[in-house]
């Protein structure tokens, strides 16, 4: 056939067989939506609409918002915010981490009290919680441990449960540790036994086939879920109130609105702060998950490419799909 041909296939097609006609190239024709664009265009309406009421509504109080937003004491709640939630999840990363390998242990009692620990947290409100460890220095006012009908005994005095502060990390970090277990352990068994097995076939260590082989996959799993959690964690605090501590964000916001008789206004105020904090620890979710997701999202073959939409052509000197079957 000459290249002239009209009928000659384009090139990177598969030519058609003898006596078949030739294919003409399929014309898309993109659907049209008119419904979605109409909801679409509601919806920025609605926006609009509310953006503009809120501005010009008084019960709003933008002038307060204005006035206490950069406030110095609301400055400082914040402070303490972040602090209750930094402290808050390192310590509940960490025993959580603990839970998990407890709960993956091939001993039926550890695995039993790690099981009983995320049931008792994980089945009651964090409210509630806050205000039992509000309680504990009045129900324990100090242990004792010692051996009985003896005199060897030692005492531990709880004085420090008495300060609000620490109450909160503790009481935010023991239920955070039950939920953290469970992403944990999710992350570890999400790692196929197979690649365990091979490290230890190439004489690694425990040590090292856990920061080289099982937790940088786990990561993936693990990251995405515990960005979450950083993030409620964040937004928990405020229930602090439970204790009772007010040298939070949500408390200072109340205490300066009984004041100043505008709720509505700082809380606002609050609402912004919550949501600058927020917003950072998104930002910074989305780079850790792009880290330990290299490699995994790679370019797909694209099907338009000649090598891939006919099949590979086969190597010099190598026998196609005829001379597999022999000699006809």
């Amino acid at each position: 056939m000459s290249q002239g041909n009209p009928g000659r296939p384009a090139a990177g097609t598969t030519p058609p067989p003898a006596g078949a006609p030739a294919s003409e190239p399929i014309k898309a024709i993109k659907l049209k939506h008119p419904w979605r664009i109409v909801f679409a265009v509601l919806l920025i309406l609605v926006l609009v609409w509310f953006v503009v009421d809120a501005a010009q509504r008084s019960a709003y109080g933008w002038e307060y918002v204005g006035k206490y937003v950069f406030d110095r004491r609301i400055s400082a709640a914040a402070l303490v915010t972040l602090q209750l939630t930094v402290y808050s999840m390192v310590i509940g990363v960490i025993l959580g981490l603990v839970l998990a390998v407890m709960r993956l242990s091939p001993n039926p009692v550890v695995k039993s009290i790690a099981w009983l620990y995320l049931w008792i947290f994980r089945g009651t409100p964090v409210y509630v919680q806050l205000v039992f460890w509000g309680l504990f220095s009045l129900i324990y006012p100090q242990i004792v441990l010692g051996v009985p009908w003896t005199e060897f005994h030692f005492s531990f005095d709880l004085g420090f449960m008495q300060n609000a502060f620490i109450i909160a990390i503790i009481g935010l970090a023991l239920n955070e540790a039950a939920y953290m277990a469970e992403i944990v352990r999710a992350g570890l068994l999400s790692v196929d036994e197979g690649q365990e097995e091979a490290a230890t076939a190439l004489g690694m260590s425990w040590w090292q086939t856990m920061t080289r082989i099982v937790i940088p996959q786990a990561m993936r799993v693990i990251i995405p879920p515990t960005g979450n959690e950083v993030i409620s964690m964040l937004k928990t605090t405020s229930l602090v109130a439970a204790i009772p501590l007010t040298t939070d964000l949500y408390g200072v916001a109340r205490d300066i609105s009984a004041v100043t008789y505008t709720p509505v206004p700082l809380l606002i105020v609050a609402s912004l702060w919550y949501l600058l904090f927020t917003s950072i620890l998104m930002v910074g979710q989305y780079f850790l998950e792009k880290r330990f997701s290299r490699g995994i999202n790679a370019r797909r073959p694209d099907n338009r490419e000649p090598a891939l939409a006919t099949g590979a052509l086969p190597a010099a000197g190598a026998p196609d799909g005829n001379d597999l079957g022999g000699k006809g």
